[in-house]
This record gives structure tokens, sequence and C-alpha cells, in this order.
């Protein structure tokens, strides 16, 4: 697991939002087996509702495992998840990711580098 993460789930959450590179998404399942609470997905995004104000957290490149845009209620307008995803270069249609597979960040991959 990374080192460096705090104690609080929530701090927890953002800071490997944070690392999601431009151009890649995870999901909320992803994070939280990450963190070792695989059943928390939930809470992961109630995690990132805390985030709304916050540019330095990419919130809107976390989505569910079928690559939907679940959390877009949460940002400015319903559009602007979208529209921010779009300007890293991933395609969404019908409110979905594009070749999720192909883009697909996991919090693991921290372990590599």
């Amino acid at each position: 697991m990374y080192e460096k993460l705090p104690d609080n789930f929530f701090t927890k959450v953002h800071e490997i939002v944070k690392l999601i590179p431009p151009g890649r998404v995870t999901t909320y399942g992803a994070i939280a087996h990450y963190i070792g609470l695989k059943k928390s997905a939930r809470m992961v995004g109630w995690a990132l509702n805390q985030t709304k104000h916050n540019k330095d957290i990419p919130a809107h490149r976390v989505v569910n495992r079928q690559g939907l845009l679940t959390g877009k209620q949460h940002f400015t307008s319903n559009a602007s998840m979208e529209q921010l995803l779009q300007q890293e270069g991933i395609k969404i249609k019908n409110n979905q990711v594009q070749d999720l597979q192909a883009i697909f960040w996991t919090p693991e991959e921290l372990e590599i580098e």
C-alpha cells in the first residue's frame, strides 16, 4: 500500500485522487479496495462530494465500475464532469467513458513507481 497515506479515510481518498494522471480514470471501488475497504465504494463517493470546490482534487477522473459518470450531479453543472474529461482526451458517450479498460488507472500503479 502507498506508504504516504494519512490515517483519515476522506484524506486518503483525496490524496489518491490527486495522483490520477490526466487522461486516465479510476473507479470508486478501485480506490476503496486500495485503501483496504473493498465494500466502501460509496464512502469514496462521499469523500469526493467534499471536494466540489477544490480544483486540486480531480474528482472528475473517478467513475463507477462501468465507466458511468454517476458523480456528475456534484459538479457545478451536469455537463462539467464530461467536459473536464473530454478536455483530457477521454471519450464519453451517453454519460459513459469509452474504452475504460484502455485508460483505467489503478492505485496499485503507485507501488511500481
